[in-house]
């Protein structure tokens, strides 16, 4: 046995007394003077220091995957992806011991020999000098690493005695709870190379995008000469120094008989070739990253028991840190089928510049899983970019919303079903109207309100079918006295609908017309609790967590409720469906399966909604600009222009290949006929139009009634008007001749029809 493998045995056996012992005697040497007082204070306080090193895991990068487990994302602030010992080449491992401390294997925490010598030269100055163990050097990054505050930075990296004194206290203690391989693979995984990575495996993917694994010579070699001094050394940054300390390191190598020296030879004439990755993280570089952020947001609430939004900014930042160096894996609910359709409806159909925007969220129903999300506009700081999740509410990153303009008219609608009121209760409804007498839920009075219709020529009779096709205001705001204006919001309340800020709902009339402001994720949740029969399920974006150490994280209990009636939900589907093929989206006709939508347009058309669903998805759209609509309108906009095209487009996208079931038909009754609307004197074009938007087909009869009214004017219709008929019913119209006559009819077989005119 040699001397140090002898001495290093002794120190095994003696432990932390000849520790103090030697540093001691060390100190009382004359050279030393006063300069060696701290030194000599740790020393002799040696026995009593905390022995156990206190510290956090080292930090590791959180990774995001969508629903089928592919990656989406990364979150760090130190680029670091540990491995096994055995996954880090041998050659790799052999570098790292021969540069840095080539008796690793023989000795104890303390190289005797190296570490007196150090001593010595340093006392003096209090200054240190070499004679580090690669474990002291584990404990020394473990201290780095762990440091929270600036306070502990500088403690970790001070270069005093005091510090090294410290360093060998805590290395003894490793070295007698580790083995020498665990010790190895700590340091390779904790060590700094260089250009933000951390750790052996991230350094080989950053210099040469390959794993530690795969390292050859030459790069074991240059990786190995980073750690002493990863700037001065860093291949990106200083190429030529790099190389000079790769071959130092080569032939170092051949000094201790690990390597031949033809084979530093060849390696030493070869320049440095690097085939860098460069490490990104956070949600600027993710495929979804407005999906992205709504999570980080969801995963901070899960970090902080849901009370991220209530600390104070330095336990926020403290909460941001855990989520980037705790290396949870977050598995998601992002669809990226879906995710793709929306990002492509978006950039189709709104340029990216600019400050109009357009927004789109999808939601699963029954589940409430956000399957896709999306803005029009690139994410991140730079120009003509934003980092604000537009299509979020504010506690997931987003603004202040945008108005739900006749979107929510459908919680009204719903509100009058469930009551009963019948679907062929028509009110008489003007393009203007006043109304009184509506009361919040705490009994208070709201003013007389005034609202006008969209269109002048939305006038006349509507039931709860052609009121909700042709989005007629003046109609719903009749309907909503007669629901309450409670119920009518708490009926959207139950869906789970709230404002963007996070504020309850304005309990004010305006409400059933949209004027509270929302987020897409929201409504699209909303609307997916229609698809599902009335059962609501709030958004939530992550479904597992797992730490670093393997164990899953408890989430927030979800809130998932039955919040209407299922016959009463599939009555509103029923009705919905014609917005889309007879009301104010006929345009689109349908998007080739069964479907159900509103329209909504913002007071001023200062912006649009579109919110719809199928059976097996949902989706919200919207279209403003996010600068502030109601300062900065955008004129002529409709629900059924830009969010429509958004949403339609997304939809086929998204449900491309997938299944196409069948909204449920309701089991009851609910008063489901129509009037025939009074058409007399009215041309055929003007006549049509109202019996279809009546939800009644039309017929006109052959040859003509003389009549004293003009020409091709009605005369009459079968049914009468008034008669109460199934919705679809053929209702025939009778046109006049222009001539005055006996009564008689000009088509054969004569005579006026038997049941009269009106």
């Amino acid at each position: 046995m040699d001397r140090g493998k002898a001495a290093s045995t002794l120190f095994r056996l003696l432990g932390a007394g000849v520790v103090a012992g030697l540093i001691v005697a060390l100190i009382a040497l004359p050279s030393v003077g006063s300069a060696g007082l701290t030194a000599r204070d740790a020393a002799n306080n040696f026995d009593d220091m905390d022995s156990q090193l206190k510290t956090t895991p080292p930090s590791e990068k959180t990774v995001m995957y969508d629903a089928n487990g592919k990656q989406i994302a990364t979150f760090f602030d130190k680029y670091r992806e540990s491995v096994r010992l055995d996954q880090v080449n041998p050659i790799m491992r052999q570098a790292m011991i021969d540069i840095e401390d080539s008796r690793f294997y023989q000795h104890g925490a303390l190289d005797l020999k190296g570490t007196v010598r150090a001593l010595a030269s340093n006392v003096e100055s209090e200054q240190t000098q070499g004679g580090s163990t690669l474990t002291q050097q584990y404990v020394k990054n473990l201290l780095v690493d762990s440091a929270r505050t600036q306070e502990e930075y500088r403690d970790a990296t001070a270069p005093t005695v005091g510090r090294k004194i410290r360093e060998l206290r805590f290395a003894l203690d490793i070295e007698q709870r580790m083995t020498k391989d665990q010790i190895l693979e700590g340091y390779l995984n904790i060590a700094y190379f260089g250009a933000g990575a951390y750790g052996v495996q991230a350094a080989a993917k950053r210099y040469f995008s390959i794993p530690a694994s795969k390292l050859k010579l030459g790069q074991a070699a240059l990786l190995a000469g980073i750690t002493q001094n990863p700037t001065a050394y860093d291949p990106i940054l200083n190429p030529k120094d790099a190389r000079h300390r790769r071959d130092v390191v080569l032939y170092r190598m051949v000094q201790l008989g690990h390597i031949s020296k033809a084979q530093a030879d060849e390696e030493a004439a070869k320049p440095i070739r690097l085939n860098r990755t460069d490490p990104v993280g956070g949600c600027q570089s993710s495929k979804a990253p407005y999906f992205c952020e709504y999570v980080k947001y969801d995963m901070l609430n899960i970090l902080s028991d849901g009370k991220y939004r209530k600390l104070k900014p330095k336990q926020q930042q403290n909460v941001v840190n855990e989520l980037n160096r705790g290396g949870y894996t977050i598995r998601t609910t992002l669809d990226l089928q879906d995710q793709r359709a929306v990002d492509r409806a978006l950039r189709q159909t709104v340029a990216p510049g600019g400050n109009r925007v357009g927004a789109e969220a999808m939601v699963e129903p029954g589940t409430g899983k956000v399957r896709a999300m999306g803005v029009s506009k690139r994410f991140g700081p730079g120009k003509g970019q934003t980092t604000i999740n537009l299509a979020a509410d504010a506690a997931h990153g987003g603004g202040s919303g945008v108005s739900a303009g006749s979107t929510f008219k459908v919680f009204t609608l719903a509100a009058a079903l469930d009551q009963g009121i019948p679907v062929s209760t028509t009110i008489n409804s003007g393009n203007s109207t006043t109304v009184t007498g509506l009361t919040t839920c705490k009994g208070d009075g709201t003013a007389p309100w005034s609202p006008g219709n969209a269109d002048p020529a939305e006038a006349g009779g509507y039931n709860l079918k052609t009121g909700t096709w042709h989005s007629v205001n003046t109609f719903y705001a009749q309907l909503e006295k007669r629901v309450g204006l409670c119920n009518a919001v708490k009926t959207a309340e139950k869906f789970g609908m709230k404002r963007a800020d996070g504020r309850p709902l304005f309990q004010v009339p305006s409400q059933v017309l949209g004027t509270n402001e929302i987020d897409m994720v929201h409504l699209a949740a909303a609307y997916a609790g229609f698809a599902a029969r009335g059962k609501y399920c709030a958004p939530i974006s992550v479904t597992e967590v797992i730490d670093a150490q393997g164990k899953r994280l408890k989430l927030p209990k979800q809130d998932c409720h039955q919040a209407l009636d299922t016959d009463v939900a599939d009555k509103v589907n029923s009705i919905l469906q014609g917005v889309l093929t007879k009301g104010t989206a006929r345009r689109l006709g349908g998007i080739g399966r069964p479907a159900a939508g509103k329209t909504g347009t913002c007071e001023e058309h200062s912006c649009a909604v579109f919110a719809g669903h199928t059976p097996n998805l949902a989706a919200a759209a919207a279209y403003w600009d996010y600068r502030g609509p109601y300062r900065y309108k955008v004129y002529g906009v409709f629900g059924a222009d830009q969010p429509l095209t958004i949403w339609s487009q997304s939809l086929r996208g998204a449900l491309a290949g997938k299944p196409a079931p069948d909204f449920n038909t309701p089991s009851r009754d609910f008063g489901d006929t129509t009037r025939v609307p009074q058409v007399k004197g009215a041309t055929v074009a003007a006549a049509t139009a109202r019996l279809q938007a009546a939800d009644l087909k039309v017929k006109v009869a052959p040859g003509s009634v003389d009549s004293d009214q003009p020409r091709g004017t009605v005369v009459s219709t079968s049914p009468d008007a008034g008669t109460e008929v199934p919705p679809g019913t053929t209702v025939i119209l009778y046109l006049s001749s222009g001539k005055k006559g006996d009564g008689g009819h000009d088509q054969p077989g004569g005579g006026w029809p038997p049941w009269g005119g009106n």
